[in-house]
């Protein structure tokens, strides 16, 4: 396996009003991690994941993988493997000779080459499809073609391309399950890309956030959760969103939103204003004493919980609470109040606040540190 390391990369496309798509991109991706790339449509996630394949030019910094800059270096001598959002099987040719046209262009004697094709269709249950042609398999099959395909070349490094983007979502889930069994199974490294956040979630051992800024935060998953650094990153992990809502730091560091003071001090020397205040909507709570009245606009049921829109004075927008068991009626009064130490809180540029007396997160380094544009 191997490790890919970016030194101030960058990318920009020539032109009158050329600007960068990627900006000083630094980090690096050990050996045998899984690293998911996520971010919004067009912030330079597939670009970043086609620069380590070669099919993209670096315009700035260094891409090195083992330690050897990979600059100049073409994508057949990278040693790595891509899987596609499109598939890309050829329609003509079975499954077996899908998986295997890699070995053949390499000439890999054709005994090493059923042997290794019928290892990878054993790992991915597929051994009856291998007589089958592409248009005859379902979307998930086809998808498990295209990693079989990459699994057989023994690359150094799996790049994915939003993989599982053509799937319904029942298929999405099994192939999520499909593909953090095999990164277990193989041990190897990872890269992948998607705009799903709930996938991210389930496969990182690492997120990597990008956003319009570039690189916005870099950490495990549940640290990015419990402690995202930025207005961007609180309201892009998560489901269902962040409640993110205009608050303002009175001059004792006491926050308020629509009227209300809630349970959090900010630090003696922040500034007073307005700030953002996020409140996930797992962590507000129902209380009949709670700081937080509304009335229930809108009540989505969805079986063991229901999503709760609550409005609430002096807020533009409803509150959405997450509920388990029996929810309140529509029309109905309401109270909820925020689980203790579950708020967060932004300055006016956008970046996280700590509380007062807060405890310094000794995880940080371990999970990734967090690192923002």
């Amino acid at each position: 396996m191997a490790s890919i390391t970016f030194q101030g990369v960058g990318k920009t496309y020539p032109g009158k009003d050329s600007h960068y798509i990627l900006k000083n991109v630094d980090f690096t991706i050990g050996d045998g991690e899984f690293v998911v790339l996520v971010g919004p449509s067009g912030c330079g996630k597939s670009t970043l994941l086609r620069m380590i394949a070669g099919l993209e030019e670096i315009s700035a910094g260094e891409i090195s993988i083992d330690g050897a800059r990979v600059n100049d270096t073409p994508p057949a001598r990278r040693g790595l493997s891509m899987v596609f959002q499109s598939y890309a099987l050829y329609a003509h040719m079975s499954v077996f000779e899908n998986i295997a046209f890699g070995l053949k262009l390499a000439r890999v004697p054709k005994a090493e080459i059923k042997q290794s094709v019928h290892a990878v269709a054993r790992m991915l249950q597929m051994e009856h499809l291998l007589d089958r042609k592409p248009p005859q398999l379902s979307g998930g099959q086809r998808q498990r073609v295209a990693i079989g395909r990459a699994i057989v070349r023994k690359p150094r490094a799996f790049l994915f391309d939003e993989p599982l983007s053509n799937l319904d979502a029942a298929l999405r889930a099994d192939m999520r399950v499909e593909i953090a069994r095999l990164h277990k199974q193989l041990g190897a490294t990872m890269v992948y890309v998607t705009h799903d956040q709930v996938e991210a979630m389930t496969l990182a051992d690492r997120i990597v956030v990008l956003g319009p800024a570039g690189v916005q935060q870099i950490g495990a998953p549940m640290h990015l959760y419990d402690q995202p650094a930025n207005v961007f990153v609180a309201g892009f992990i998560g489901s269902p969103k962040m409640n993110l809502l205009p608050g303002t730091l009175t001059a004792g560091g006491q926050v308020r939103i629509g009227g209300v003071e809630l349970a959090w001090r900010g630090p003696a020397e922040a500034a007073a204003g307005g700030v953002t205040v996020g409140i996930r909507p797992e962590h507000l709570v129902p209380d009949a004493n709670g700081a937080i009245p509304g009335q229930v606009l809108l009540v989505e049921r969805l079986g063991a919980e229901s999503y709760v829109h609550l409005a609430v004075a002096g807020l533009e927008r409803p509150l959405m609470v997450v509920v388990q068991g029996e929810p309140p009626a529509a029309g109905a009064s309401w109270r909820v109040s925020p689980v203790a130490g579950r708020l967060h809180v932004f300055d006016q540029a956008g970046l996280r606040m700590a509380p007062r007396h807060a405890a310094i997160d000794s995880t940080a380094g371990a999970t990734g540190a967090t690192e923002v544009a």
